[in-house]
């Protein structure tokens, strides 16, 4: 009878080792019902590659009640510091680039926007010129010019006759998507100049063909 109490009351005493997690040392503790290895690793401000290192675990995942596991060693402490210590180094470079990539990117935007300024500066100063073009033609050919514009469109900078546009009916090409009063007149005095030397001679030309 006695013998029996004695069983019995050590078969109670191992349940309930079993049932609680028991820390054997600063570093081992005893695994209870429904611990894991990642509770035990946040727990211990450890990680659980550590304690799958220090027990030699297969399968972390894997383990006992009543299993006496390392959750700390000397160096431990050390790993943890270095991992902050790398993730803090991660954020900081992540925070570089993405700084950089802000400036490059504002960097781009400007260099864009001075070349548009630039490009409407070009084209402002080119409509500037064209506004301001003043024909030398005088005399005779001054004359001859009148009347060709006369002939061709009645002097009119707006008349359209398929791809000839404006006072001098001259070919969309030549103009260039320039229609001003002022363009016309410098492409009028190129054109004649190069094709037929003046514009008396451009006159007789239109005078035996109907076209000049």
């Amino acid at each position: 009878m006695k013998m029996k109490k004695v069983l019995v009351s050590a078969a109670a005493l191992t349940g309930t080792i079993a049932g609680a997690t028991v820390v054997a040392n600063a570093d081992t503790v005893t695994v209870k019902a429904g611990d894991t290895v990642s509770e035990l690793a946040q727990k211990y401000n450890t990680t659980v590659n550590t304690i799958q290192q220090l027990n030699n675990l297969s399968n972390p995942n894997l383990i006992f009640v009543g299993q006496q596991l390392k959750v700390n060693n000397d160096n431990n402490g050390q790993a943890v510091a270095q991992q902050n210590t790398n993730n803090n180094a991660q954020a900081a470079q992540q925070q570089a680039t993405s700084q950089q990539q802000n400036t490059n990117t504002q960097a781009q935007a400007s260099t864009q926007q001075a070349a548009q300024q630039s490009a409407s500066q070009n084209t402002q100063a080119q409509a500037s010129n064209n506004d301001n073009y003043s024909s030398n033609v005088s005399g005779s050919n001054a004359a001859a010019k009148a009347w060709i514009a006369q002939h061709e469109s009645s002097n009119n900078y707006n008349a359209r006759n398929g791809q000839y546009i404006g006072k001098y009916q001259l070919s969309a090409s030549y103009l260039n998507g320039d229609y001003s009063p002022a363009n016309q007149e410098r492409v009028a005095d190129q054109y004649v100049a190069q094709r037929y030397g003046s514009w008396v001679n451009a006159q007789r030309f239109w005078e035996a063909n109907g076209w000049y």
